[in-house]
């Protein structure tokens, strides 16, 4: 894991924080997102651990960028569940507060990117090209 730090180190480096730092540090919707997070992926055995990293991004201790590294490396996760669960946490708990971020690690934070499939073509059939299938309009009143 990073460095551990002392209560009284944390609290050094928390004094110093930007406010919106503090907040999402403490925020009740901060540890509803971890906890869905590590449910989800079923790794509720590493949410004390996960809660503790984004502290430490969030306290200025671990990059952001390092986040998913540390996730697989520190955590024993696999590299795919790594992926999804820093991508989750980056854009529910980080990217909200990625200005003072910056701020904090003068680097640029980054949207978070979600893996999408990609669209198929739709398929050019004789209906599609008409229109689609004729049917009779049950709703016009003949016209005499």
């Amino acid at each position: 894991m990073p460095k551990k730090y002392t209560s009284e180190q944390f609290w050094k480096l928390y004094e110093k924080l930007a406010q919106e730092l503090k907040d999402a540090l403490w925020a009740e919707e901060t540890g509803n997102n971890i906890e869905d997070v590590c449910q989800r992926y079923e790794i509720e055995e590493n949410l004390e651990d996960i809660v503790d990293l984004v502290g430490q991004v969030l306290v200025g201790v671990l990059p952001p960028e390092d986040f998913q590294e540390t996730l697989g490396k520190e955590l024993k996760l696999e590299k795919d569940t790594a992926k999804k669960v820093a991508q989750e946490i980056n854009r529910f708990i980080f990217y909200p507060v990625r200005t003072e971020l910056e701020k904090l690690y003068q680097t640029k934070v980054t949207a978070p990117i979600r893996e999408v499939a990609p669209i198929p073509p739709p398929v050019a059939t004789e209906e599609i090209k008409q229109g689609g299938p004729k049917k009779e309009d049950i709703y016009k009143e003949p016209i005499e």
